[in-house]
């Protein structure tokens, strides 16, 4: 591409009042400038930036035009991808396709399987496309405000699964008289619906503060190149509403489901040291009612005990996520050793925040027995069956009461957000 002379003797020999050389206009940001406000009023790092190309410009005040960790991300991204698509697919499929699947346990894992599936479908492409070319941002305004709902959506959606879910479990362990009316499929469908429009609904604020940014007009020369998914807002507004989102889509969560799940586990530890201590007496038809006992508190352990690892894999997933988000809030953008700590950070919890999507599938097939075999039978076994294991499952599935159908599974975690 040929240079155009950005001396000071072109500028004061221009014939026009807009500068217009070789190459023009990306060959300098010179081009397109207005003379006379250049003479007038430049300064001496303006005089040095006149002869850079608009790549050149736009890289020293915006940064490279693709992230240098871009190859290692897409590479664990890719990764990420092809296993959390897979999984939570699997997991939407057994629960639609089976009846014996649709319990309101697993309606809350369907959803939660839903919201994955948007993450990693549409969320995941558009992250890596910015990280590919940070600028221009090519889906404009709307397209910008549609991801940040999105994430903010999805996020809050998760968090609130996760929680409604420990707490169905809560009541199935503790209260299991009280909550035989209302642990119904209709009502954790109910609830579901709820949970999404209230996440909806909170993400409107922070969707609301961002658009396409562009940096400042020089001299009559505009960046239209220089267009990035940012916020516009009021930035002590959006300080406020991410703190607040820590506290009331993180922090208390986990707090309330930590509580939860210590009660059950109190509960559990109880219903084991009864059942030790009536075993020995048993005998006939009282025999059979206390194995049948003995196998749904077998099946609460291990119902519980993937839960937690669920709450578990939630907030080590979901920690680097919000710590990512305060800090980008509340650091100083003008400190170069913030700035660098902070694309570490925002490495990590990408990784993280995407691996929250993908783990949920795989913790099901490993701590549940029923979601193993509904995944075998739907990717080895979908025309043959083996009989004896649609018999156990079917006495397994009897053994349950209506009511507590969801034991068999749980939940699982994820992440704000940006759950």
């Amino acid at each position: 591409m040929a240079r155009p002379n950005c001396s000071l003797e072109a500028l004061l020999s221009s014939d026009g009042p807009v500068y217009q050389g070789a190459g023009c206009p990306r060959a300098a940001v010179l081009c397109g400038m207005n003379v006379s406000w250049v003479l007038a009023d430049a300064t001496a790092q303006d005089l040095q930036e006149l002869c850079l190309s608009e790549e050149a410009y736009l890289a020293r005040h915006l940064g490279p035009p693709r992230s240098p960790a871009f190859l290692p991300v897409c590479a664990a991204y890719l990764a990420i991808f092809a296993v959390g698509v897979l999984g939570n697919s699997l997991t939407c499929v057994v629960i639609l396709r089976y009846r014996v699947m649709q319990t309101a346990t697993n309606y809350y894992l369907l959803s939660l399987a839903a919201s994955d599936l948007l993450v990693l479908l549409v969320g995941m492409p558009l992250e890596l496309y910015e990280m590919w070319r940070n600028y221009p941002f090519p889906l404009g305004a709307g397209g910008c405000r549609f991801r940040t709902f999105l994430f903010e959506a999805v996020c809050f959606a998760s968090v609130l699964n996760v929680t409604a879910l420990s707490a169905e479990r809560y009541a199935a362990v503790v209260h299991p008289l009280r909550v035989r009316r209302v642990a119904t499929r209709a009502h954790a469908r109910r609830v579901v619906a709820a949970l999404w429009a209230a996440s909806m609904l909170c993400a409107v604020p922070n969707a609301s503060l961002h658009g396409v940014a562009l940096l400042p007009p020089k001299f009559g020369r505009r960046f239209p190149r220089s267009a990035i998914c940012h916020l516009v807002g009021p930035a002590w507004i959006y300080s406020v509403i991410i703190l607040a989102s820590t506290l009331v889509f993180f922090l208390l969560p986990m707090l309330i489901m930590s509580v939860l799940y210590l009660l059950i586990g109190l509960q559990l530890r109880r219903d084991r040291a009864l059942a030790v201590l009536d075993r020995g007496g048993a005998s006939g038809s009282g025999g059979l009612s206390q194995s049948n006992t003995h196998r749904l508190t077998k099946r609460n352990v291990q119902v519980t005990k993937m839960l937690c690892v669920l709450v578990a894999v939630f907030g080590l997933c979901w920690a680097p996520f919000h710590a990512d988000r305060l800090m980008w809030s509340y650091m100083d953008a003008a400190s170069e050793q913030h700035l660098r700590a902070f694309e570490r950070v925002h490495v990590v919890s990408g990784v993280c925040f995407y691996l929250s999507s993908t783990i949920n599938p795989i913790l099901y097939n490993v701590m549940s027995t029923r979601f193993r075999e509904m995944f075998c039978r739907v990717t080895c076994y979908s025309n043959g069956w083996p009989k004896a294991a649609s018999v156990q499952m079917t006495q397994r599935s009897n053994l349950t009461p209506s009511p507590l159908n969801g034991k068999v599974l749980s939940p699982r975690i994820r992440r704000p957000a940006a759950t």
